[in-house]
This record gives structure tokens, C-alpha cells and sequence, in this order.
């Protein structure tokens, strides 16, 4: 009853539902999304088997601060969030490519450095750098927005080979992406983290302009490290102590589970989830600056479907 896997709502004016590896989306008279942030948790694209307290609505609401405090740069899809776990916006016609942008050499771009890759998304990398080594400047290693299974690299070049975008849309889209990296670095900076790299996805209304969408700058699209301690972990080749959902990923590594055929997951017992659930709420307080409050509620689902039809046109 104090978690939330899955949601099965019918609201006034739906026209569709689609449920994302952590988000339920409603769509409201072709015009309006309602997203609901579940305490689903996914590793390696696989929707893993138990929810993690409190998780959605650390991102929610993280998402919604974020979401806020870069609007000056560009305008974004958020209406409003009349609870914890929702957003309500507009619906834009999504670009089928999500920018990640990273500041250090860490998490997927790190394991295929030391697999021998040189060239990730068509930036070089030179020889000698070490795990989670700050780039000279940020590097843009964009990735296909998969409807269905795995996300795949793919480089600038190829975006416009195949005319997802033109250069013009695309040159307007990194501007804006190292624009917001550089925000949120300047927030986790105030707050005694680093922002490692994260990921941002955009859309167009019907007059073709550029929006924020999605979420921002949350545990499961970002990485963190703690500023204190940093330069020492990496001087003695030690992983930096890290504020995001990689340790989740690197414990099922360590488990022999990296999503592939004929692995099996492992048991994700109650020390874990109590683990990444405290994690989560962690990234909150530092990241916000507030003390989380959890929500209170005998029924999580029917609150949920009570503030969003409070909202929402007759």
C-alpha cells in the first residue's frame, strides 16, 4: 500500500496510457500528459521485480525543482505537480535521441574505455585516462530513445546521415544541453556534489519549438559524486564515493547479472532496497537543500487518482 509498482487509472478525457521502466503516462485529450513516477526500478532496460519505497517521489519532485530552475534557458513540457509522485504538462512531439553529456570518464562510457574503445559516439578519447578522470571539457555521447528494448549509441554524424534532425536543430540542441549541464554542475557544486553526467530529452510543439522534456537532473538520469573526497579516491585508483543509481547497476555486475541471456537476477533482498531507497532520499536533502518528507497515506493509489482529477478539465 506505501509503494507503487503499477498503476490502472481511467480520467476524464483519456485518450491513452503508455507505462515507460518507471513512468505511467496518461494522455489527456491529446494535448496534456499526466506522469506518474512509480518506485519501479530498472537496471540494464529490465524492470526489476521489486519497488523501492519513496523512489518516485524523490524523483518527482527533484525533477520538478530542476525543471524550475532552468526555465531562463529553455521552456519545458511542466504544468504543474498537484502530487508528490506527478507531473502534469504539455504533450510535444519528442525527439527520438536522448543527449547525454558527460563530465568524467565514468559508468557506461568508462566500461567501454576498458573494453579498448577510443571513439565513443564520434568524440576521440585520448590514451591513459583513469575511471571517473575529469574530461578537459564536457563530451556530448548522444544515444537512440528505444521505445521498445535497448537504447543504442550513436554519434552526431549518424543522427543527421539519417535525418532525425537537421544540423540546425541539432546545433540549437547541444548549445542548450551543455547550457543545462553547466546548471545543474553550478547547483550540485552549492551543495557539496559533483554532476558527473546525465542525460536530457527534448521536443517540439506544432510550431516546431524546442522544449525541455522528461525529467532532469534526478538519481536515475545523472550520476553524482561527493565533492569531499574526490581528488583522493581518484589519486589512489579508488571508485569516488557516488550519490545515483550506478551502485544499484554495479552491484548486480558484482552479482553476475548484466541483463543478458541466460543470466540470472539475483535476489534483491530487503537490505538492498533499504539501501537504495535511503540513497535516493540522500540525493533529495543534498541536491534540494529540504529534509524529504514522505508522503503519508493509507492508499497511495487512490490519493494519487484523487489530486491528478482535481486537476484535470471536466
Amino acid at each position: 500500500m506505501n509503494s507503487i509498482f503499477k498503476t490502472d487509472f481511467s480520467f476524464p478525457g483519456q485518450t491513452s496510457k503508455y507505462e515507460g521502466k518507471v513512468r505511467d503516462v496518461y494522455t489527456i485529450r491529446d494535448d496534456m500528459l499526466v506522469v506518474i513516477a512509480s518506485d519501479r526500478i530498472s537496471a540494464f532496460d529490465i524492470v526489476m521485480p521489486r519497488t523501492i519505497p519513496s523512489k518516485g517521489q524523490v524523483l518527482n519532485q527533484i525533477s520538478v525543482e530542476m525543471l524550475n530552475s532552468t526555465k531562463d534557458i529553455i521552456d519545458n513540457w511542466l504544468i504543474c505537480s498537484p502530487d508528490p509522485n506527478v507531473s502534469i504538462g504539455h504533450r510535444l512531439n519528442p525527439i527520438k535521441i536522448e543527449m547525454v553529456i558527460r563530465g568524467y570518464l565514468s559508468g557506461h562510457a568508462d566500461r567501454l574505455y576498458k573494453s579498448g574503445k577510443r571513439n565513443i559516439c564520434g568524440v576521440n578519447l585520448p590514451n591513459g585516462l583513469v575511471s571517473n578522470q575529469k574530461f578537459d571539457e564536457p563530451i556530448i555521447t548522444p544515444s537512440t530513445k528505444a521505445d521498445i528494448g535497448h537504447d543504442e549509441d550513436i554519434s552526431k554524424d549518424d543522427i543527421l546521415k539519417q535525418k532525425i534532425l537537421s544540423i540546425d536543430q541539432y546545433e540549437e540542441i547541444e548549445k542548450v544541453t551543455h547550457k543545462l549541464f553547466q546548471r545543474g554542475t553550478q547547483i550540485a557544486e552549492r551543495r557539496g556534489l559533483i554532476l558527473v553526467d546525465t542525460k536530457y530529452e527534448f521536443g517540439y510543439d506544432n510550431n516546431n519549438k524546442l522544449f525541455l522534456i522528461d525529467e532532469i537532473h534526478t538519481p536515475d538520469s545523472s550520476r553524482y559524486f561527493y565533492d569531499d573526497g574526490y581528488k583522493e579516491a581518484i589519486d589512489n585508483g579508488i571508485p569516488p564515493k557516488q550519490l545515483s543509481k550506478e551502485f544499484f547497476r554495479q552491484w548486480l555486475i558484482n552479482n553476475d547479472f548484466q541483463g543478458k541471456d541466460n543470466q540470472q537476477l539475483p535476489e534483491i533482498t530487503n537490505e538492498i532496497i533499504e539501501d537504495v531507497s535511503n540513497r535516493y532520499i540522500e540525493l533529495f536533502n543534498l541536491i534540494t537543500g529540504d529534509s524529504f518528507t514522505p508522503r503519508k497515506s493509507n492508499n497511495i493509489l487512490r490519493d494519487l487518482e484523487a489530486n491528478i482529477i482535481k486537476f484535470l478539465p471536466i
